[in-house]
């Protein structure tokens, strides 16, 4: 009887000790890959290159596109897309960009959304460019797609997304399935509200993209009335969505036109 007493205990130090192993693997693995953000200001827990997002934006780029019914045959709202697109990447923090911009219209008219994978592919469907009422908001939606874009934020969601997904196998490893599920949970939260954060910052460099380029910051406002009234009244809570409220939104950027609009040319009230 005492041997197998024994005998669990030893398992039970053993799956400890690989828990252990394992967890500190990932969070050493998550925090020991630092990079700097010139655009953002921020320090950010990567643990791709650069050249390494560009690949896997173009690699995904077919797909993506496929999954929302091809490129729109429309070439004269594509050439519309380009030249809005071209002149938001006109101004000297993205001139120092490495990535490589290409703007996309989908032929999709049923999702209202726009999208851009790491690296530079940028999306919109056609749905969402058919409600848009201005290029100012046209600008605002690929404004904030290139904020995702330089903030570097699909590479710093997948190195977050590592880390927690590490931690659920650890706690898996040391036979606890509640302390697994458990895991899983906070990461989860963890992973909406990175979202949520990542949603703020893109608005808010869009909204310094927009200026510089001479577009009417405030029609990003006009961007979230109609996010808003596309989602309708059943739309998720915003504490359990990866985006938050438009109208939280909203307010977000009516602070950031007053903080870069240094000579008052859209005055917000």
């Amino acid at each position: 009887m005492s041997y197998r007493k024994g005998g669990a205990f030893s398992s039970l130090k053993l799956r400890l000790l690989l828990f252990v192993v394992m967890a500190a693997f990932a969070v050493f693995k998550y925090y020991g890959n630092t990079d700097f953000n010139e655009v953002t200001g921020k320090n950010q827990h990567i643990n791709m290159s650069e050249e390494q997002e560009i690949a896997i934006g173009l690699q995904s780029a077919p797909q993506m596109a496929q999954q929302h019914g091809g490129l729109h045959p429309d070439v004269d709202a594509q050439a519309h897309v380009d030249l809005v697109g071209a002149k938001l990447l006109n101004n000297e923090i993205i001139a120092r960009s490495p990535y490589q911009y290409d703007f996309h219209l989908l032929r999709d008219d049923r999702t209202i959304n726009a999208f851009a994978l790491p690296g530079g592919q940028i999306f919109i469907t056609a749905a969402l460019y058919a409600q848009l009422e201005n290029e100012d908001q046209l600008a605002g939606v690929l404004g904030h797609e290139i904020g995702h874009v330089e903030a570097r934020h699909s590479a710093e969601r997948m190195a977050k997304q590592e880390l927690t997904q590490g931690l659920t196998q650890a706690a898996g490893v040391a036979g606890d399935m509640s302390g697994a599920q458990i895991a899983a949970y906070v990461g989860n939260m963890i992973n909406m509200k990175y979202g949520r954060d990542q949603e703020l910052e893109s608005d808010d460099l869009g909204v310094r993209f927009m200026i510089t380029a001479g577009y009417d910051p405030r029609e990003l406002i006009g961007v979230m009335r109609i996010l808003k009234n596309a989602a309708g009244p059943n739309r998720t809570p915003e504490f359990q969505s990866s985006h938050p409220d438009p109208e939280n939104r909203a307010e977000r950027i009516v602070e950031a036109i007053l903080r870069y609009d240094k000579e008052g040319r859209y005055p917000v009230n």
